[in-house]
């Protein structure tokens, strides 16, 4: 039927038109008749019959009146009006099929009949029943194949519309359900780590107003504890207001962003921390990023802060670190490394119980965006690097390949 229903499409009316008048032609041409040849007549009203379909093909009406009006002239002047019959018929299909009312179809059906009867005024009864009966051929079957292509149209929308509504519900569904899941990340966000960063802060500040005979230096770590508590706590806040506004961001991977034109200082500043944290960091930053995409851009911002925090927490502050970030064919090449540095009993600084989920995030992050996270050791240090590539994969593509596994008896620290 789907072959059937493409030939009746309504964009292909004038193709069908032009077969039909291909037919008569050839009818006329090449069909043997038992009289005599088609005569001037009748070549006249096949010409025009012809004619007035191809030029009436968008107004079926239009063209079931022209054609029924040359049937009735046949019926008067020529003998074989099977050029004119079919013309016709076919007209009387075209208006069954796109006509928007039942009541114009009907009608069509009966201007059709009834001129179709005019031929058999006078005759005996006998030939008077065969023409009632050959109203079945020229009347009944245009109207009950034009009936059952609507029928067939109609069920196909129709089934295009439920698949519709369904993906429409699937994505609904699929919203809630994501939008339940931010609202319980919120909610934890919110109850737990928001309320003891909030808890620390709070009393970093009261201990800054009660010590006050301090060494500076020591002054200057609590100024560096509250103000970066400050500062997560501020993105904390941020993040569950976003979370719990889902209709806010335009998905995923825009949850949080940076405007482009700030990475450059953002980047900046995640250096400046770790060396107040006593590692020398050398930085050689691409001017270029500062046109990056607010996603990458946000990437490589949470990648250099969070590799900078394991050189701390893992090579020491003796350490010394180098960071790379640059463009090159649209393509982001970031890499941080350092020499394992300060790493002993005495001077490394203490972790906390359990293992971390550094490397884990970060490889996360970097296969959204269609990278791969390199992480292992090189000489007596540490060296993570990613390329994060200018367009993001193709759903179809697949998962992005796993970052490769850290050896676990690899003689430096696993990050956190």
């Amino acid at each position: 039927m789907g072959g059937l229903g493409r030939l009746f499409d309504t964009r292909d009316a004038r193709v069908r038109m032009m077969l039909l008048d291909l037919s008569g032609l050839g009818y006329l041409l090449f069909v043997p008749h038992s009289g005599p040849a088609p005569t001037v007549t009748q070549w006249i009203l096949a010409v025009a019959a012809f004619a007035g379909a191809l030029v009436t093909y968008r107004r079926p009406v239009v063209n079931l009146v022209l054609q029924t009006a040359l049937l009735a002239v046949a019926v008067c002047l020529i003998d074989d009006l099977t050029i004119n019959q079919v013309g016709a018929s076919w007209a009387l299909l075209e208006v069954t099929m796109l006509s928007a009312r039942a009541r114009t179809i009907w009608l069509a059906a009966g201007l059709l009949a009834v001129v179709d009867l005019t031929d058999s005024i006078g005759d005996p009864p006998r030939r008077v029943a065969s023409g009632v009966v050959g109203l079945a051929l020229e009347v009944g079957v245009p109207v009950l194949l034009g009936l059952v292509i609507r029928t067939n149209r109609e069920l196909g929308r129709q089934a295009v519309e439920r698949a519709l509504a369904e993906q429409r519900r699937r994505e609904s569904e699929s919203r809630a359900a994501r939008a339940d899941e931010r609202s319980a990340i919120a909610r934890e966000l919110h109850d737990v780590v928001a309320h003891h960063v909030a808890s620390m802060v709070l009393r970093v500040g009261v201990a800054r107003h009660v010590l006050t005979d301090l060494d500076p230096r020591v002054d200057e770590v609590f100024d560096d504890v509250h103000g970066t508590g400050t500062a997560a706590l501020s993105e904390l806040r941020r993040l569950v207001a976003v979370l719990r506004n889902p209709d806010g961001v335009r998905g995923d991977a825009a949850l949080t962003a940076i405007e482009p034109s700030a990475l450059p200082s953002a980047l900046g500043a995640a250096v400046d921390r770790a060396r107040q944290g006593g590692i020398t960091v050398e930085a050689d930053i691409d001017a270029a990023i500062g046109s990056l995409d607010a996603v990458r851009g946000l990437a490589v911002l949470r990648l250099t802060q969070e590799a900078l925090t394991n050189v701390a927490r893992h090579a020491g502050p003796a350490a010394r670190a180098h960071l790379v970030v640059a463009l090159h064919g649209g393509a982001v090449h970031w890499e941080v490394t350092d020499d394992g540095g300060g790493v002993d009993g005495d001077s490394a600084p203490t972790v906390p119980a359990g293992g971390g989920h550094g490397i884990t995030g970060m490889s996360e992050r970097v296969e959204v965006l269609g990278g791969r996270l390199e992480a292992g050791p090189t000489g007596t240090g540490w060296r993570v690097r990613t390329v994060l590539p200018n367009t993001l994969p193709e759903t179809a593509a697949g998962p992005a390949p796993r970052a490769r596994e850290v050896p676990a008896a690899s003689a430096a620290p696993e990050p956190a």
